[in-house]
């Protein structure tokens, strides 16, 4: 078999193969790194949403004392 004027023979159709499958098993690695950063950031985003609604509830049902309210 020839590739780009080259003579490939087993040994180098093999390593092209173990290329090959170490490239997608990488970027399978790495899509699935990027859906796990995607999830921790929502809920990282949750997370501040309940707690500034928590904090802005905690202030609303605080009694307003002093002179600036």
């Amino acid at each position: 078999m020839t590739l780009f004027g080259t003579t490939l023979d087993g040994a180098a159709i093999a390593s092209l193969c173990g290329l090959l499958a170490t490239l997608f098993l990488w970027v399978f690695a790495l899509r699935g790194e990027r859906s796990r950063i995607r999830w921790f950031r929502d809920w990282e985003a949750q997370r501040k949403a309940r707690r500034d609604a928590e904090i802005e509830a905690e202030q609303a049902s605080r009694p307003k004392t002093g002179p600036w309210g």
